[in-house]
């Protein structure tokens, strides 16, 4: 019972919530099987209910679970809250996604069964979050142990997420695995607890409740105007690639990149605007992915300062270098408000990620945009081009039929200024991944010659169809 009025006490008196985590860390740590689940329940639900924690949170609990002598109640919040937000310490190699799923099995085989099937929910997550390592999960989802664990619940777990991760392509997987919704604002558990044993705790629960009307109000909607202006990002088609992010269309076309467009007062607009309202709601979430990039952010403010937290992920199989941003504040906005971009490492390798924050000081209310360009060079085999003699007649009714009825790629209209070219675009699926692959066929009637290019986000990819394909004309 004392615990639970620490723990009560420490969430009635708290002014910072991330002092409010410290101090419930280390109660488990000290009082350890005193400890009760409503007391490791309630700070899971405010963790995950105020996003300027999360990050805090799993730094701590990480550093936490590092300690030789570790406590089952704090393995439990551990696996909960890296399964949750584990990304927003990954940038840092110290807590890079390997070594937080190395920490966490660390546990696993001192654990009772409740917990070691959290720690498998766990790794579900991790494979939604770090895909880098999910081979690696995966082998300990076919672990004897856990696929014939003669606990039922273990062991279902075990089946079902080896096979969802196995057979789901990656954007059903990010559905069935996003990130838990805020919990409702109720009660506390805590208290409930304690009135139920000691009746007499009513001026308890009114000041308690009066204490949690200082919520968090003013952060949603600061995140709110500031991640619905975080879209508008295209890149070049050329090596050397340049990513505008939050939108300014004259610097975006001055540095060859298209941009949105722009309204009659020289404004930008946003095309997208489905992308806006769902980004206008969520702190969190993916900015742009293609075959060869995706941008990410996650957004924490507190009063008139943010920290933005961008992820850049490179997947390809080939390493970014000269990677670089910046960011500017086109006047008034310079004066409005104060950004300053953390370094960021010139070197993406293939199929990893970095993380760059930027810290935000609101001087006064803004309306523009700040820019943030992207740009980076990589060199791959992802391109094949053959130029070959024609074999048969240039039949135009025969090669649609060899590239659309035979080979199965979607024809494009209008896309090519040559009428007479052919341009497809089609994707492979296995159950690993789905390969992208752009096709076009330019035909010259008076050489009776072709030429193939096949672009593929994998190349021996591009490399295996351009060979089949030319072998057909």
């Amino acid at each position: 019972m004392q615990v639970l009025k620490v723990a009560i006490l420490a969430e009635k008196y708290a002014t910072d919530y991330t002092w409010y985590v410290d101090v419930i860390l280390k109660l488990i740590r000290i009082a350890g099987d005193y400890v009760s689940e409503e007391v490791w329940y309630r700070v899971i639900q405010i963790v995950v209910n105020r996003e300027d924690v999360q990050g805090y949170a799993a730094k701590t609990v990480f550093e936490a679970l590092q300690r030789p002598a570790c406590h089952e109640n704090m393995v439990k919040v551990g696996g909960y809250i890296l399964g949750e937000f584990g990304n927003l310490i990954a940038g840092d190699a110290r807590s890079s996604p390997q070594v937080q799923f190395e920490l966490l099995h660390s546990k696993y085989h001192l654990c009772s069964i409740a917990t070691r099937s959290l720690l498998l929910s766990a790794y579900v997550k991790f494979c939604n979050l770090f895909p880098e390592i999910k081979g690696m999960i995966q082998e300990v989802f076919r672990m004897d142990h856990n696929l014939r664990n003669p606990d039922a619940e273990l062991q279902q777990r075990a089946v079902e997420y080896l096979q969802l991760s196995r057979i789901a392509s990656p954007d059903v997987l990010a559905t069935i695995l996003e990130e838990m919704p805020p919990f409702p604002e109720k009660e506390s558990s805590l208290l409930a607890k304690l009135k139920k044993s000691k009746p007499h705790v009513e001026e308890l629960v009114s000041q308690t409740a009066e204490k949690k009307q200082r919520p968090t109000a003013l952060i949603n909607q600061d995140a709110k105007r500031t991640s619905g202006q975080l879209l508008d990002i295209s890149p070049s088609a050329e090596s050397r690639t340049l990513v505008d992010i939050f939108g300014s269309p004259a610097a975006a076309v001055a540095n060859g990149v298209s941009s949105a467009a722009t309204s009659s007062n020289g404004e930008p607009t946003v095309n997208n605007f489905p992308d806006v309202l769902r980004f206008s709601v969520k702190n969190s979430g993916v900015l742009y992915e293609d075959v060869t990039i995706q941008v990410g952010y996650k957004l924490e403010t507190r009063a008139n300062l943010a920290r933005l937290g961008m992820f850049y992920g490179n997947k390809t199989n080939y390493s970014f270098t000269e990677f670089s941003t910046s960011l500017c504040c086109p006047s008034p906005l310079n004066t409005q408000l104060i950004a300053q971009c953390k370094p960021v490492d010139s070197t993406i390798t293939g199929g990893s990620q970095v993380q760059q924050l930027i810290n935000f000081v609101c001087e006064q209310e803004f309306h523009r945009c700040p820019l943030l360009h992207l740009a980076f060079s990589f060199s791959s085999t992802q391109e094949n081009q053959k130029i070959f003699a024609a074999k048969t007649a240039m039949d135009p009714e025969q090669i649609r039929a060899k590239v659309l009825i035979g080979f199965g790629p979607k024809l494009l209209q209008q896309v090519d200024p040559n009428p007479e070219n052919y341009v497809c675009a089609g994707i492979i699926n296995t159950k690993m991944q789905q390969i992208g692959t752009l096709i076009r066929l330019e035909p010259n009637k008076q050489a009776m010659m072709y030429r193939l290019t096949v672009r593929s986000s994998r190349d021996t990819v591009a490399s295996h169809l351009c060979d089949i394909l030319s072998q057909q004309f």
